[in-house]
């Protein structure tokens, strides 16, 4: 082989080692990084499970209500990745629109202190699991973006990198009041 040739193909070996060693950390890192929000949004929602039988305390005081599925339904199970666990969530949505449609027919109730107060932290949370799902699917959009793309699918087919769901966590506040079948 021409010595000239060496360099430039050195050169070459290089830079494609270079990119697939880059190319497999970005696919660590988003990967991590999409973990690493699922677990924030986890956390979130606990903190809302632990507030909702406060909130249904406050409630109960204006009038009767069947508390039994919220009660039922906020014992945290499974990790939120479980189709199964996203479903309850769903379901706790629901049973909080409803709740709060519930206390709208109580003007003294919303004037209280103590329900404004656990309202205005339940806002709060449901507006940090927002914004982490939003970050959490933007992770989940590059890595799928990554995967999709080539040259890099060919390190995602290699080391079988595939292509992830978007979460799609229903919030309170997304609710709207057409979904809401719950009578005082």
């Amino acid at each position: 082989m021409r010595p000239e040739l060496l360099i430039p193909l050195f050169f070459a070996c290089f830079a494609a080692l270079a990119w697939f060693i880059g190319t497999y950390n970005k696919f660590i890192k988003y990967r991590n990084r999409i973990e690493e929000s699922l677990n924030n949004i986890d956390v979130s929602l606990k903190r809302r499970a632990n507030l909702i039988p406060n909130l249904i305390k406050v409630v109960e005081r204006y009038g009767e209500h069947e508390d039994t599925i919220y009660r039922e339904k906020t014992r945290q199970s499974a990790i939120l990745s479980d189709p199964e666990r996203i479903a309850e969530e769903h379901e706790i949505t629901k049973g909080i629109s409803g709740l709060l449609a519930v206390a709208e027919a109580y003007p003294d109730l919303k004037a209280s202190g103590n329900f404004l107060d656990l309202q205005k932290n339940l806002d709060s949370i449901e507006k940090e699991i927002q914004q982490i799902r939003n970050i959490h699917n933007s992770y989940i959009g590059r890595f799928n973006t990554m995967v999709e793309s080539f040259p890099a699918s060919l390190i995602a087919g290699k080391f079988s990198f595939q292509k992830l769901e978007y979460l799609n966590l229903e919030l309170t506040a997304e609710q709207s009041s057409s979904d809401i079948s719950f009578t005082p």
